[in-house]
């Protein structure tokens, strides 16, 4: 899996310590395997991220330690699961202070506590790079049925992650974060996964976790900005720009009234699409 994450075209590839390693596994040698596997380079992914188990686990200190030794220089950001106050972050942030001075934290939201917390973990740290939600975990902590990780219910008259996603990536936003979804593990269903990967995007989330390479291609289509979009935005700002030089602050385009705020909506949208 390490060797095939090599090539996948994905934004970020994150090595798991947490929940893909079997409790008999936490051990010396699997966390030099990753160190080894980070520094052996070669990714096609711009950003590398290593998870490690939750910060009041048995196995969190040798993770962090051992792994930012060996492979600090070449690690982009740690993400810190099961976050639930502004303590877990600082405490992160102050042992990376003596070990990894450049890597970044990305903070995983699983739990009732820590989306209560969520505005305050987002400000918690100048590490923090991003929110990203963890919906099995989430879903666990408030005892809600889930046979299918980040699926959505249909005896639920409407998106039971609504208010979850949407407090998570309005935090993100008011600290300047990336909000990113959790996996969606129905790995056979595309159109599923599709579904899932909209709502957040139409939420403010900048991207989605997948589990599997088959994924990677359906939230970079459903993430990145349309070519119709990305036209549209830049005929926005062309026809703004000429209602400038009239002296005017609003313009007519399509039959539709555009202004200010219809500048700051293009200029986010191309924005997106530099960013993927």
């Amino acid at each position: 899996m390490l060797e095939k994450a090599r090539s996948i075209p994905a934004d970020e590839i994150v090595i798991d310590l947490e929940d893909a390693v079997a409790p008999a596994d936490k051990t010396d040698a699997t966390r030099q395997r990753v160190a080894t596997a980070v520094l052996a380079g070669e990714w096609r992914a711009p950003t590398i991220a290593v998870r490690v188990n939750a910060p009041r686990s048995q196995w969190f200190m040798d993770d962090l330690d051992q792994v930012v030794q060996a492979a600090g220089e070449a690690i982009d950001c740690i993400v810190v699961p099961k976050v639930e106050s502004v303590d877990d972050v600082a405490m992160v942030a102050e042992l990376l202070d003596s070990r990894g001075p450049s890597i970044g934290l990305e903070v995983q939201i699983e739990s009732a506590r820590g989306m209560v917390e969520v505005e305050r973990i987002a400000g918690a740290s100048p590490r923090v790079e991003a929110l990203v939600f963890g919906p099995a975990d989430y879903a666990a902590s408030l005892g809600i049925p889930q046979p299918d990780i980040g699926a959505i219910n249909p005896a639920y008259p409407g998106d039971q992650w609504h208010y979850a996603r949407s407090r998570i990536a309005v935090a993100a936003h008011a600290y300047g974060l990336d909000a990113i979804d959790g996996p969606f593990a129905a790995l056979q269903d595309a159109d599923g996964l599709r579904e899932s990967a909209l709502r957040a995007q139409l939420l403010g989330f900048g991207g989605k976790w997948v589990i599997h390479p088959d994924q990677v291609g359906v939230c970079n289509e459903v993430f990145a900005p349309s070519p119709e979009e990305v036209a549209r935005a830049a005929r926005v700002l062309d026809a703004l720009q000429e209602a400038n030089t009239r002296g005017a602050g609003a313009a007519s385009l399509d039959g539709m009234m555009i202004d200010e705020a219809s500048r700051k909506l293009a200029e986010a949208l191309l924005a997106r699409r530099q960013e993927g």
